[in-house]
């Protein structure tokens, strides 16, 4: 294993080479990909945009003082994020106004407020419609954390304030509306018309459950800790490898409808993110489902992660993503989270392990450091250097840089939290705002 000043080094040459494609036009934005030269429409966003780097700068204001340059940039997204609010349509957490007010809660806190008003005012007894073209005409409410409801709820629940017990309960009870019985339980697809089920953390049953299982434990709602319980039932009765050990739930259901293998391991669609389901259970006082404990069904998703071959590419299309969302660098952070949690000690060489990977795989030059992820699919499979938070370099180097940190100061090293991911750790290590 690697000591921590190699992996502070490599997230301080990543994030470098992150402030090296920031562009000034109109207020800060970062190209989504190496060597684009026009802003798109997720130039603020939390996912690809400006609003992804708030995390990393609180990264980096517990590793060191920010510069000036790292402070005129704090300013300059929280300025270019409040003036986008009044004219915002799109509700979510990674690509609208609950990721905006992710971003403000880090880098201005009390400015949030303005944008969870706003999400308030757009709220109809659905959730919030999206703007998001799903290719069918479809314009309704969407259920999951990244792109709907659940994300919407679990902003509120972190960030709270005024707007948050009417924002979290509403959506909440919106997400109760279209929950479909699954088994001995409960499912949620991305919309009540969508074909088929996603039922990991990013866009399914995991992750709305979690938003119900927070929102019973803030506000004292019994009902929807319950219902985020049905959700686990119905993950039991569709998981992989219980017989040894593990938990893994497929990708997609039926899976003839992606062209994916039928089990991943990532935060979007693995048990790295189905993990924080559990956890949230746990911390919310529901006690069993499918006959395990919540810590067990936890420690299983943990088990299939580690034994599943990751982080090496096995075959085509098993692991050629190194990010947040999809590949190596959200695995390693869920095993910090865990570490720093109590699970165990031997999960810090593991988190080591991702690291290693995240070296070995580096692009460095005179600009910094970056990687390049794999599509195998395409003609020429290597894709261009990401920047952003969920798919590239910004959140890569957050990794390394926790990390590092977390090998010097000891398990109760502070973390900066999310909307998506604070119950994983102990109250007292939270850190909120820079």
């Amino acid at each position: 294993m690697t000591d921590a000043g190699i992996y502070h080094e490599l997230g301080e040459q990543a994030w470098s080479w992150v402030q090296g494609q920031l562009r000034g036009d109109d207020g800060p934005w970062l190209p989504e990909n190496f060597g684009e030269q026009a802003p798109n429409d997720d130039r603020d966003t939390f996912y690809a945009g400006i609003a992804g780097l708030a995390p990393a700068l609180a990264e980096i204001s517990l590793c060191r003082e920010l510069t000036e340059a790292e402070r005129a940039l704090q300013k300059a997204i929280a300025q270019r994020l409040v003036a986008q609010v009044p004219t915002r349509q799109e509700a979510c957490l990674y690509t609208g106004l609950a990721g905006d007010a992710t971003a403000l809660k880090i880098l201005a806190p009390g400015q949030e407020q303005i944008a969870l008003r706003r999400l308030a005012e757009l709220q109809t007894p659905e959730g919030w419609p999206t703007t998001v073209d799903f290719g069918s005409g479809f314009r309704g409410a969407i259920s999951d954390v990244v792109l709907g409801t659940a994300g919407v709820v679990m902003t509120a629940v972190w960030a709270g304030g005024p707007h948050a017990k009417d924002i979290a309960i509403a959506g909440s009870e919106a997400l109760l509306k279209v929950a479909r019985p699954m088994g001995a339980g409960l499912e949620w697809r991305l919309h009540p018309e969508y074909p088929s089920s996603s039922p990991n953390f990013s866009h399914g049953t995991a992750g709305v459950a979690a938003a119900l299982a927070l929102t019973g434990l803030t506000y004292g709602r019994a009902d929807l800790v319950e219902a985020a319980r049905q959700g686990a039932e119905s993950l039991v009765s569709l998981a992989h490898q219980l017989d040894e050990g593990g938990f893994v739930v497929p990708h997609t259901i039926p899976d003839s409808t992606r062209d994916v293998e039928p089990l991943t391991y990532t935060w979007c669609h693995g048990p790295t993110g189905t993990s924080y389901l559990f956890s949230a259970l746990e911390l919310a006082g529901a006690e069993r489902a499918g006959g395990f404990t919540m810590r067990e069904l936890r420690q299983r998703c943990v088990h299939s992660v580690l034994t599943s071959g990751l982080p090496e590419r096995l075959r085509p299309g098993f692991w050629d993503n190194d990010g947040r969302c999809c590949g190596t660098a959200g695995v390693g952070d869920m095993l910090l989270d865990a570490y720093q949690d109590g699970m165990g000690d031997e999960l810090l060489p593991q988190a080591q392990r991702m690291a290693d990977a995240l070296l070995q795989r580096a692009i460095r030059d005179e600009t910094g450091a970056c990687w390049r992820f794999i599509e195998h699919r395409n003609d020429e499979p290597l894709l261009p250097p990401g920047t952003s938070w969920m798919q590239g370099a910004a959140g890569v180097a957050t990794f390394l840089l926790r990390l590092a940190r977390v090998l010097r100061e000891g398990p109760e090293a502070r973390v900066v939290t999310r909307p998506d991911q604070w119950w994983g750790v102990p109250a007292r290590l939270a850190r909120v705002s820079i």
